[in-house]
């Protein structure tokens, strides 16, 4: 599979982007919603966050994910959803370019709130 790859940015571009490694606590199905889930994230804050994000038609098993780390964008702006609002995004591989997504994770358990970059 060939793609382009998307125009360049700056360094300065690409350090606005805060990424950080968290533990998915909870998956929740969110029935009014055909593709969204809301994952409950432990990311080394005081409180948990609440991310939304499409698993439903990506993966046969969502809850599958609990107890795993992965990598988050903890800096977009909060989002309200089908009566919820989240607070990032689950950082995945695959979705782009059509396949199954998979997590992006650490090679090893790491502290929650690590971040990426």
């Amino acid at each position: 599979m060939t793609v382009d790859i998307k125009p360049e940015i700056t360094l300065d571009d690409l350090k606005k982007i805060d990424i950080r490694c968290g533990t998915i606590l909870r998956v929740e199905d969110i029935e009014a919603s055909k593709t969204l889930v809301k994952l409950t994230v432990d990311l080394g804050e005081t409180e948990p966050r609440t991310i939304l994000c499409g698993l439903k038609e990506e993966r046969q098993n969502p809850y599958e994910i609990e107890g795993k780390q992965a990598l988050f964008v903890v800096n977009l702006k909060p989002r309200k959803l089908f009566g919820h609002i989240s607070h990032g995004m689950l950082f995945d591989i695959g979705y782009e370019d059509g396949i199954t997504p998979v997590l992006a994770i650490p090679e090893k358990q790491i502290p929650n709130g690590s971040r990426a970059g």
